[in-house]
């Protein structure tokens, strides 16, 4: 096998991933009073596979499954968030050798380490590429965009902050640890 070429194992991962990153949008969003704006649990998920599955999986799991909810819930796509989608995604899994989860291990540091990262990777999508892409693309009003982005990352921040957490480290509990000769469960 060519060292580029994805695994099977992460193609799986990819086409389960974005199923269930759209059963999620779809049936465990909350609403939220800003308008065409939700709270999403999908995002936990999406931190939970970037970082098993790596920055790849991470980030056609983003744009996959943004992208099939869209067009399943509104009839159409709106490009500028799936693109935030697969960004969030992708960095979230850059920080997926760094955190390790494989080893079984998921302490104060790792829990830490990840929540930085998917802090500043929610932060540059929701804050900055979401309403630049809303503006540059669609003409939508400044003042409107930067209020959903703003909510939108916020609560991604704090629900993959606290589901997301939660997810690793029951998903740690499963793995061997790197110092035991015996499986955790």
């Amino acid at each position: 096998m060519k060292r580029n070429q994805l695994s099977i194992r992460t193609i799986v991962a990819i086409g389960i991933g974005a199923a269930v990153f759209i059963i999620l949008a779809k049936f465990a969003a909350i609403p939220s009073p800003v308008p065409n704006t939700s709270i999403q649990t999908s995002y936990a998920f999406l931190a939970l596979m970037a970082v098993v599955f790596g920055p790849i999986a991470g980030g056609l799991i983003g744009l996959i499954g943004h992208a099939l909810n869209d067009a399943i819930s509104y009839g159409s796509v709106w490009w500028s968030w799936v693109v935030v989608s697969m960004i969030v995604g992708l960095l979230i899994g850059l920080a997926s050798k760094k955190i390790d989860i494989e080893s079984g291990i998921f302490n104060t540091k790792k829990i830490i380490t990840f929540n930085v990262v998917q802090v500043i990777a929610q932060g540059i999508g929701w804050f900055l590429i979401a309403p630049a892409l809303d503006i540059l693309i669609y003409a939508e009003p400044a003042n409107k965009v930067f209020l959903q982005g703003l909510f939108a990352g916020v609560s991604n921040m704090v629900t993959v902050g606290v589901i997301g957490t939660l997810l690793l480290a029951g998903y740690a509990k499963t793995r061997s640890r790197s110092n035991s000769l015996t499986r955790e469960l």
